[in-house]
């Protein structure tokens, strides 16, 4: 569902900056900080650069690029 936001345009400029340096859309980059900010509300106690490990984790098992962790030893 589209919903249009006005926001503040010195906001925006910010955006701009941001999503222009890390190659996303404008709507990316605001859907980008919206993600981690329910994530800081919701877990209060993770640092930003643990929440965005987590994210990056999360994207290589959806894509595929992990294998499944297997023991090789015995447990005691």
């Amino acid at each position: 569902m589209a919903t249009s936001v006005r926001l503040d345009d010195s906001f925006v400029q910010d955006v701009k900056v941001h999503a222009d340096a890390l190659s996303r859309s404008l709507p990316k980059q605001i859907e980008h900080w919206a993600k981690i900010g329910q994530i800081v509300e919701e877990n209060p106690d993770l640092s930003y650069a643990f929440i965005k490990e987590v994210l990056l984790a999360k994207s290589e098992v959806q894509q595929g690029l992990v294998t499944r962790y297997e023991r090789r030893t015995k447990r005691d």
